[in-house]
């Protein structure tokens, strides 16, 4: 093991590009600050917040702005990122040639010249792509400083993936399941830390109580993190059981933890407004988006006022709107065609709006019934010539991220759109006029269904036969508890979002045409759908926790008592019962 950790290491010293200047290593907030003192994060996400994405993300903020906007790269593999090529290649460009590669050297009394190309390309481009902190997982400090050294001229900091709750990260002990070994998570941020010329920051996860993350926040700390990133869900909430992130345990660090120590916020960033309302909740520096950024790019850009829409945003006549999405799909293959393909984008008409020539909305019905008229010969034309197999396929990650990115995003307009979700499940990997061709769908869409709002006045959305049957009851439940609840709402109403989704599926519920979050049904709600089934342990710590709340409501209906005490056992049940800050559902 020592060997193979020694020819690691070894091998990233040899192919460090040497720093042309030194620059003054800053930590925690003075580091913090020198980057702008960002409040928006885009998330470091698996082969989804690549830099395209990051592009998007930051396209929707003014050119002044868009440095503001702090994003992660997607995260890495220390190990195979270290000592493979061809990942390092499909996954990380910052210069022309390729990072690390070694060019040969020949058997001459005279130095060859450099072939290489260090001129800054993609990812952390100073220019266009900062500031970006680059992740890693790993479980081997010596691989993770290796891996590490190589991206350091490229990014303004370098992340430590604590927080992967997935199967493969419990597969490859890295991630969330190394939690439960401080010694080895410590050692990994202070090989960073003493061994980088950028800072080393870190993401974790809550553990079960807030003690418990309270002294694994401190342990990361003083190993030399500059910056701590709190996910306020434990390791087990994922999938079906992710339900709602606890803004609480983010805020009792903020208040345990020294002054300086600079927090970012990580769960329950659906919209826009839930930015703001978590700064306040937890008191953090920033606010960090994953699955809220993957449905909306623009999430954290302030919507145009009303008025000032343009052809962008559409907002209804209930005030509230949203990016449309065929909108949002230009932007990100301008993008594709301007970085990646160095091409310029194709001639576009404006964006579609009521009262526009609608020609062309007929001409590209007959277009895509000609399409499909075709599909058959070109099926076997693509039988009898063979298939294409692995070679050709784009090896650039920019490229092989669309079709995943266009599915989250168009989550709800396909739901409806079923042909346009079977255009995107055949679309080749890197064949952006296909990914043009279903743009056009997409407008076509969109420009009908605009229409459609306009003629009857708003109805057509009431009326939208893509809200599910979960949605539908969900609808119904809040209604009823509407009903019963006394005017104003009462104390109780955000508790009972806590306990429902059902008035988060209302509060984010758009047309299909807006890029809107995905809301998933709280653990108990797919528990009764049948979607979920919990094990004797889950089963039993869910019940707990609902026989908490009914000993709170019990005592809370009971008269209270003169002179402003309180009623015997309410002062103890509010020391052991744990109250979700935010009423959101995911993201």
């Amino acid at each position: 093991m020592a060997s193979e950790t020694a020819t690691v290491v070894a091998a990233a010293e040899a192919v460090v590009p040497e720093q042309t200047q030194t620059k003054k290593k800053l930590h925690g907030r003075a580091f913090y600050e020198s980057i702008g003192s960002p409040k928006h994060i885009v998330a470091p996400m698996v082969d989804q917040s690549e830099f395209a994405w990051r592009m998007l993300s930051r396209s929707f903020l003014s050119p002044s702005e868009r440095s503001s906007l702090l994003a992660y790269s997607p995260m890495f593999h220390a190990r195979l990122f270290a000592t493979d090529q061809k990942y390092r290649d499909s996954h990380f460009q910052p210069t022309r040639s390729p990072l690390g590669k070694e060019q040969p050297k020949k058997p001459s009394s005279e130095p060859a010249p450099s072939s290489r190309d260090d001129t800054p390309y993609l990812d952390g481009n100073p220019a266009i792509d900062r500031p970006l902190f680059v992740q890693f997982c790993a479980n081997d400090p010596a691989s993770l400083l290796a891996a590490a050294q190589l991206v350091a001229p490229h990014c303004d900091a370098v992340d430590l993936n604590l927080g992967c709750p997935q199967g493969i990260a419990r597969k490859g002990h890295y991630g969330a399941f190394l939690q439960e070994d401080q010694a080895l998570i410590h050692e990994m941020v202070r090989t960073l830390h003493e061994g980088l010329p950028v800072p080393v920051t870190a993401k974790i996860r809550i553990l079960d109580t807030r003690e418990a993350t309270l002294a694994y926040a401190r342990n990361v700390l003083s190993a030399g993190a500059s910056i701590l990133t709190v996910h306020g869900r434990r390791r087990e909430q994922k999938g079906h059981m992710t339900g709602v992130a606890d803004w609480g345990y983010i805020r009792y660090l903020r208040d345990n933890l020294p002054p300086e120590t600079v927090i970012f916020a990580n769960g329950n960033i659906l919209q826009h407004g839930d930015v703001e309302r978590c700064l306040e909740a937890t008191g953090a520096d920033g606010v960090m988006s994953a699955e809220g950024n993957l449905s909306d790019p623009g999430v954290f850009a302030e919507p145009p006022a009303p008025g000032e829409e343009g052809r962008e945003y559409w907002r209804g006549r209930d005030g509230r709107g949203g990016w449309r999405v065929d909108a949002v799909m230009r932007r990100y293959l301008d993008i594709l065609h301007k970085y990646v393909l160095h091409q310029d984008p194709p001639a576009r008409r404006p964006l579609f709006l009521p009262g526009d020539d609608e020609a062309w909305i007929g001409e590209q019905a007959a277009a895509e019934a000609e399409a499909d008229a075709e599909e058959p010969a070109r099926k076997k034309r693509k039988k009898d010539g063979g298939g294409g197999g692995k070679e050709g396929r784009p090896t650039s990650p920019n490229l092989i991220a669309v079709q995943p990115h266009l599915f989250h995003m168009l989550r709800h307009f396909v739901s409806r759109h079923t042909d346009v979700r079977d255009a995107l499940a055949k679309a080749r990997m890197g064949d952006l006029a296909n990914y043009e061709r279903i743009l056009a769908m997409v407008e076509r869409r969109v420009a009908e269904g605009l229409l459609e709002y306009e003629r009857t006045d708003g109805a057509s959305f009431e009326a939208d036969a893509t809200n599910t049957a979960f949605e539908a009851k969900a609808k119904q439940a809040e209604e009823a508890k509407e009903k019963q609840q006394p005017a104003g709402g009462g104390e109780g109403a955000e508790e009972d979002e806590a306990e429902s989704s059902a008035g988060t599926i209302r509060r984010c519920k758009r047309p299909w045409w807006v890029a809107q979050p995905i809301v998933r049904p709280l653990p108990k709600e797919a528990v009764a759908k049948g979607a979920l089934q919990l094990s004797k342990k889950e089963k039993m710590k869910l019940e707990e926790e609902q026989n908490a709340r009914r000993k709170v409501d019990d005592i809370v209906a009971q008269p209270q008592k003169t002179g402003g005490e309180k009623v015997e056992g309410a002062a103890e049940l509010e020391k052991t019962t744990s109250y979700p800050v935010s009423e959101l559902v995911a993201g």
